[in-house]
């Protein structure tokens, strides 16, 4: 039939119009975009279609119905992340720290953290803006915000986390991934219980996701601009706004260095290939080479020390945080410390300081160890105290008969000098002898005491042999003989052939928690070494002697001297406890971590299960497959030839290098991966039912969201429907403090920490476990409970909150008493402190634990252990209290650690074995 049907000739154009020729629809014009077979080849390698497309700034194409759409996502994720953002209007989890550090900077009182200043900057910008004064201290988990605007405070992590989910659409549509799998992504970030709980309290966590997308995005479309043309404006504009976030991440954290790494992998790769691409020249290489190394490598150097310049600007007075740094740091704290005198001689009066750990003070009080030798404690004290004082005397001289330094030539103390150290206030001189310490109790380690009275011109064992191990180099007499703040030295005992030493071990409370001193025969260099901090006039020098006094650091030396800080410190934080989360633990999402508990509410970090389960098997799907790939490119198939092959294999392998770079805490990248594998096996369905397909896949998500919302905003909830929710076993959530029913929450006030109940004390002893307060539930005081007090601690069984690592403990000053007393009483090594059971009402109990500096916090609201309320009228608490009571054990069970249990019926048992020990030991 189609041999029937007669072909039309063209139309004939109107009058007035040139005619058309038949040969310019023969032979049309060559195309701008026509690739040649090369070319064609070329970009499929790349993951391009068969023809070149129209380019967008950044590979970026986004029509304006998507903009629209993503406008009504971002109102979405507003409602979801700002709803009751006031509530708990208490504080949570830590909040309790990064409140504080805004106060701190407020307050411009210098504070170190592990974590860099960017987002804290940010915390303390809205406070600022919003009139905070920094007079809230944050002390405690659950404590009731006063004259605090928490509110903005935490809006700023909010913002945050609002815009983390645009950037995730953008990123999946620069990737070049449909625009479903675009809404996908972002519905799913918008319902992420573990994001939204995050987000909604003063934490650094919601900038540093922030911040990490920001960067991937960036980079995702720096690398479009590469691969149409490079070294062009907008190659350059992606280009250095990837170095500029590259810097914000890890100026809000160091896990973002984890990020660097996952660009830097991907930068190196490309230069790589660059580098075997002969039509490259080598000077077009080192130029791309560079161009990389100062945008990606420089600029975020410079971003990162420009925060701390702003740190170091802003907390200009002397804080809680000097401890930690070095006495040349302090001097730029409003601590300046007077020009002392360069020469040190038989007869200077001097103040010696450890160099290593910065523990203070060479320093000694009118307390004696309770054990060992019983004579007077020798210590490291941080604070400037006449008890730091020391005289140097000779100790060469037959029956050590001092020198005449007042009248005699002055005599300077010369490396190899033999030397007794007098402490003035106390007239007892610095004394070691082979008796264990106290703490450090090893064969190699030899107490260092304070010996002697007046008069006696002490033994053997008072005699110091200085050994000079560096001065400086501006002042060469340093490195020959002893010079104030130049030359680091080391003290070696004449009889033992030990060194002076002292480490970061802090002495029970019987030495005021100072930090230990000993003679060490095996010390580490560093944590031997010494240096006189200040020399009195002595009687022999001129008066215009020359004197000394710190070099003040610039800029660059305390950069470097807070990062080996922070460092150092970060290192070190090693300690775990029973609720603590692992790493093998999170990609099955195995356990979360407790934010807060009161008023029978709880917040709880998890994540939403299904987004994160899914982003898991994500990442076990693309290792499986591209395992397959493999196995089959060996076998001599080319499934790599193929465009889509090409193309997804790009993508997601660039979101698995993330996800591994970061390892699994970074669950941004698992949760792009999971969409890009879903736009792989959507591929092929029409957009229709590709749609269908991610609704439900919504849907899903947003029910699981809804079904631990409560945990997630601190709602009300009933146990009923906690306990249905706990799906894994290890899910550890409160149960028990919530109620039976929803009516119950109506009108009801809790009982919380502050209150005034009496409880009854177990544990507490030194060096053992701490204390535990249960409830009187005798009712012995029967003390009415105010109305207006609030507060907050960790329930039984729930995991415990983070903590400061930066809390410096307040150290009781020992002040100088020129009047001799009578040494302390020795207590007997053999006996131990143990709580007993005692009776005191809650709010004599706050002052104790704030003087005490207890550690761990247990609650219990007016529920009882069969979940049934208690008569609100007699609630009951269970608080904390340390009170101490002198009872004889043994000295093994004196080193015993100890620590709470988790159930009522633990804490029972505890009870009856503290009433009872001989029942225990019959057992």
């Amino acid at each position: 039939m189609a041999s029937n049907v007669r072909v039309r000739r063209p139309a004939t154009p109107p009058p007035g119009l040139p005619h058309v020729t038949p040969s310019s629809h023969k032979y049309p014009p060559i195309r701008q975009d026509h690739l040649s077979a090369d070319e064609r080849r070329e970009a499929a390698s790349k993951g391009y279609g068969p023809g070149q497309r129209s380019h967008s700034p950044g590979g970026l194409s986004i029509t304006s119905g998507e903009w629209k759409l993503l406008a009504v996502v971002l109102l979405i994720a507003i409602g979801v992340r700002m709803f009751r953002i006031s509530k708990p209007d208490s504080v949570v989890f830590d909040e309790v720290h990064f409140g504080k550090f805004a106060a701190r900077y407020i307050k411009t009182r210098y504070f170190v953290d592990v974590h860099p200043p960017l987002a804290k900057l940010l915390i303390t910008a809205a406070a600022f803006i919003f009139g905070f004064n920094g007079d809230f201290d944050f002390k405690e988990i659950g404590k009731v915000f006063e004259n605090a605007p928490y509110v903005a405070m935490r809006m700023v992590p909010a913002t945050f986390g609002v815009a983390t989910i645009p950037i995730a659409y953008l990123t999946l549509r620069a990737l070049d991934c449909r625009a479903t799998t675009a809404l996908l992504a972002s519905i799913f970030l918008t319902f992420e219980n573990g994001l939204i709980t995050q987000s909604r309290h003063i934490l650094l966590d919601s900038p540093l996701v922030f911040f990490t997308a920001l960067t991937v995005f960036f980079f995702v479309g720096f690398s479009n601009e590469d691969k149409k043309e490079s070294f062009t404006t907008e190659w350059w504009t992606w280009h250095i706004l990837t170095g500029l976030s590259l810097g914000a991440v890890v100026s809000c954290k160091w896990v973002g260095l984890f990020t660097i790494a996952t660009v830097g992998v991907c930068t190196i790769l490309r230069l790589w290939l660059l580098l075997g691409d002969l039509r490259v020249s080598p000077r077009m290489w080192a130029k791309h080479f560079f161009a990389r190394a100062v945008c990606l490598i420089l600029i975020p150097i410079l971003f990162y020390m420009t925060m701390f310049q702003l740190h170091f600007l802003i907390l200009g007075s002397s804080g809680e945080g000097d401890a930690f740094m070095s006495s040349e740091f302090r001097q730029t704290l409003g601590r300046g410390m007077e020009d002392t005198y360069a020469d040190v001689a038989l007869g200077s009066d001097i103040t010696i300081r450890h160099l290593n750990t910065q523990g203070g003070y060479l320093h000694s009080h009118l307390h004696n160890y309770p054990g060992g030798s019983s004579q007077q404690q020798i210590t490291l004290y941080p604070h400037k105290d006449d008890n730091n004082l020391w005289r140097v005397l000779n100790a060469t001289v037959d029956s050590y008969e001092q020198y005449d330094y007042e009248h005699k030539p002055i005599v300077y103390i010369d490396h190899g000098s033999r030397i007794k150290l007098r402490h003035i206030v106390t007239d007892k001189a610095l004394h070691s002898h082979e008796v264990r310490p106290p703490i450090s109790d090893v064969d190699f380690q030899n107490e260092v005491s304070a010996y002697g009275m007046a008069g006696f011109v002490g033994d053997i064992n008072d005699d110091w042999v200085v050994e000079i191990e560096k001065g400086d180099s501006s002042d060469k007499e340093s490195s020959k003989r002893l010079r104030t703040l130049r030359t680091h030295f080391k003290l070696r005992h004449l009889n033992t052939g030990c060194y002076l030493f002292s480490h970061k071990v802090k002495l029970p409370e019987w030495g005021f928690e100072q930090q230990e001193v000993t003679c060490n025969k095996n010390a580490v260099k560093a944590n031997s070494l010494w240096y006189v901090e200040t020399a009195a006039k002595h009687p022999q020098l001129p008066t215009d002697a020359p004197k000394v006094n710190y070099k003040i650091p610039g800029f660059l030396s305390k950069f470097w001297e807070l990062q080996q800080v922070m460092w150092t410190t970060n290192a070190g934080l090693t300690d775990r406890h029973m609720y603590d989360s692992r790493p093998l633990t999170w990609p099955r999402l195995r356990r979360g971590i407790n934010f807060w508990v009161k008023d029978h509410r709880q917040i709880y970090l998890i994540g939403n299960p299904f987004v994160w389960w899914s982003s898991t098997a994500s990442v076990i799907t693309y290792m499986i497959v591209r395992g397959f790939l493999l196995l089959r490119a060996k076998r001599g198939y080319r499934d790599f030839d193929n465009t889509k092959v090409v193309k997804y294999d790009s993508l997601c392998g660039f979101l698995f290098v993330g996800y591994c770079m970061h390892y699994f805490p970074f669950f941004l990248m698992g949760l792009l991966l999971n969409c890009a594998v879903f736009d792989l096996a959507t591929s092929t369905l029409r957009p229709k039912i590709r749609l269908q397909i991610a609704a439900i896949l919504m849907i899903i998500a947003i029910i699981t969201y809804s079904k631990f919302s409560s945990l997630t905003y601190g709602n009300p909830w009933t146990k009923k429907k906690c306990t249905n929710a706990q799906w894994v076993k290890t899910w550890d959530f409160a149960c028990n403090e919530f109620f039976d029913e929803y009516s119950q929450y109506s009108g009801v006030t809790v009982p919380t920490l502050n209150r005034t109940t009496p409880v009854a004390t177990i544990g507490g002893e030194p060096g053992g476990r701490a204390a535990i307060v249960v409830e009187d539930k005798l009712g012995q005081d029967g003390a009415a409970l105010p109305e207006d007090e609030h507060g907050t601690a960790v329930p039984i069984g729930v995991p415990e909150p983070g903590r400061d690592v930066f809390a410096k403990d307040k150290q009781q000053e020992i002040k100088s008493q020129r009047i001799a007393l009578p040494d302390a009483p020795v207590v007997n090594v053999d006996e131990k402190e143990i709580s007993v059971v005692a009776f005191e009402p809650t709010s004599a109990a706050s002052e104790v634990v704030a003087e005490e500096k207890e550690d761990v916090k247990v609650q219990a609201g007016d529920v009882s252990a069969t979940g049934e309320p208690k008569d609100q009228a007699h609630p009951e608490v269970i608080g904390i209290l340390e009170k101490e009571n002198e009872v004889k054990l043994d000295v093994d069970d004196h080193r015993k650690s100890h620590g709470p249990l988790d159930h009522e019926e633990a804490i029972a048992d505890q009870v009856a074995h503290e009433l009872y020990p001989e029942a225990r030991d019959t057992e």
